[in-house]
């Protein structure tokens, strides 16, 4: 499949005269596995691993890297003090993602922005370092939770420059969730869909991405969902929603 980006990269070569760079695609007709909340061994039908920035890539296999690019860590909230000013607020405190904890990055301007960018750029390098081959964006809906006050186009432009930095440190930049959005338009190589068998919105991601989408269920009958409508397509896992490294763990 011939796509956008692939397109645009050609383009530009063609008018700089020059090299574009070129970003493998993630491996198919393997599966996937979701370790974000602890390492676990890797079985032999997996071929791509998604782990935390700080966690160390698994061996032989195309490793994803965790980075929680529009919101806080619970565990980081000490860090993001010292940069109060890029934490969003609702007359005067943090606005906060009830279901994990985390307050909301201030991405409304094109200051706050750059300035965020050079802060998760730090972890994107690391994550280069330590021998990923890729970077997945959290939260990238973020403002559908900040009271009205973020837009969808704060958080595109901010996710434009994450992109760039990624590919500037030669790792694939993943879209998380967002069903709808075309993020190759932005320069996103492939898609990290949580739930897309839950909510029956998978073609929304295959739409756009083809088969660079990595499928992820929570629930038995929405992983069953999935299997049976893009499993042939698609590496679909079934995890525990805690993700722990000795939860539930299936694949199609």
């Amino acid at each position: 499949m011939i796509r956008r980006r692939a397109a645009a990269l050609l383009t530009a070569l063609v008018l700089a005269g020059g090299a574009a760079p070129a970003y493998a695609e993630i491996p198919t007709g393997t599966d996937v596995d979701y370790q974000l909340g602890g390492n676990r061994s890797v079985p032999d039908n997996v071929g791509i691993v998604v782990r935390d920035r700080e966690a160390e890539p698994a061996a032989g296999r195309y490793n994803v890297c965790y980075v929680n690019g529009f919101q806080t860590q619970p565990g980081e909230r000490s860090l993001w003090r010292k940069h109060w000013k890029l934490v969003l607020k609702d007359h005067g405190k943090p606005v906060v993602d009830e279901g994990w904890g985390e307050w909301l990055l201030d991405t409304r301007t094109n200051a706050k922005r750059r300035q965020l960018a050079r802060i998760v750029g730090r972890w994107i390098d690391r994550c280069a370092t330590d021998g990923f081959d890729a970077v997945e964006f959290d939260n990238l809906d973020s403002f559908t939770r900040s009271h009205g006050l973020l837009k969808r186009s704060h958080n595109l432009a901010y996710a434009e420059r994450l992109v760039r930095v990624a590919h500037d440190a030669g790792l694939d930049a993943g879209q998380k969730n967002l069903a709808g959005y075309d993020g190759t338009s932005i320069g996103f190589d492939f898609v990290v869909a949580e739930e897309c068998g839950r909510y029956h919105e998978c073609d929304a991601y295959t739409d756009d991405f083809g088969d660079q989408v990595l499928s992820i269920e929570y629930r038995a009958r929405d992983f069953e969902w999935a299997c049976a409508h893009v499993g042939d397509l698609l590496p679909v896992v079934l995890r525990d929603r805690d993700l722990t490294p000795t939860g539930v763990r299936r694949w199609c």
